[in-house]
């Protein structure tokens, strides 16, 4: 095996290294499985349980993309703003700093109070945990585009539009693709949290619900499924950003 196949299975041997340690533990501990289940225990739950697990699943998906799609609207828009104006830039971002330091759990209680149980406090839970990254890699994009750059743009006849349309945002796209990679993983965290004190379907719900019948099994293969299905939105992240900005990516494909 070469160094590209061990790098491109890397990821798997970790995985399977770390499993088979955990079940060893497991079966030489003795540990009971209502307290910390064994991947084989998890793997019978995730079986045993397949149709209720993909319902609710289903349903924390869904709920996370709709928050998610609304934090890019919003991250890309309010990114945009900050990073053209250095006046927008000074006022805005230490604010949104400040809000992106408070405790996102703790707005459930608020937004069921305003929208009652059920997708919206979800919806609106990952909007909030994930919008962030997104508007400072946007903003931090358009913000850091070379002077010297903009100066020359400007002498060939460029306006301030022209400099940020068509040359600051493919510039932000890196950045772009690297906050989709980091948000959507925390929007799945924001769904979930919602779920668990908010609804009664979803993954959180499951958890909850798990947790209480001393179904541990059952509630990591609950998390499993989370994590998966958050791997494998980061995966077509990455896919698009290596098709999308090829450009970026030249010293890493020996170009």
């Amino acid at each position: 095996m070469n160094t590209q196949q061990f790098e491109k299975w890397s990821p798997w041997l970790l995985l399977f290294a770390v499993l088979g340690l955990w079940q060893l533990v497991c079966w030489a501990f003795n540990v009971s499985e209502f307290i910390f289940p064994s991947p084989l225990r998890i793997w019978a739950q995730l079986l045993e349980h397949a149709p209720t697990i993909a319902g609710h699943a289903w349903r924390t998906y869904w709920v996370t993309m709709a928050g998610f799609g609304l934090a890019i609207i919003v991250g890309v828009l309010l990114g945009f703003v900050i990073g053209s104006s250095r006046v927008a830039y000074s006022a805005v971002y230490p604010l949104m700093t400040a809000f992106n330091a408070l405790p996102k759990a703790a707005f459930v209680p608020i937004l069921v109070v305003w929208f009652g149980i059920g997708v919206g406090p979800a919806i609106l839970t990952a909007f909030l945990i994930s919008f962030f990254p997104i508007m400072v890699n946007i903003a931090t994009g358009l913000a850091t585009l070379e002077p010297e750059l903009e100066d020359v743009l400007r002498v060939l006849g460029a306006k301030r539009w022209d400099v940020l349309v068509k040359v600051g945002l493919p510039r932000s796209m890196p950045y772009f693709y690297g906050s989709l990679k980091v948000a959507i993983t925390l929007a799945f965290v924001g769904t979930t949290v919602s779920e668990m004190t908010a609804a009664n379907e979803g993954i959180g719900y499951l958890l909850i619900s798990a947790g209480s019948s001393m179904q541990m099994g059952l509630a990591f293969a609950g998390l499993v499924v989370v994590g998966a299905m958050a791997m494998l939105m980061y995966e077509l992240f990455s896919r698009i950003e290596k098709q999308t900005t090829g450009w970026a990516h030249r010293g890493s494909q020996g170009v």
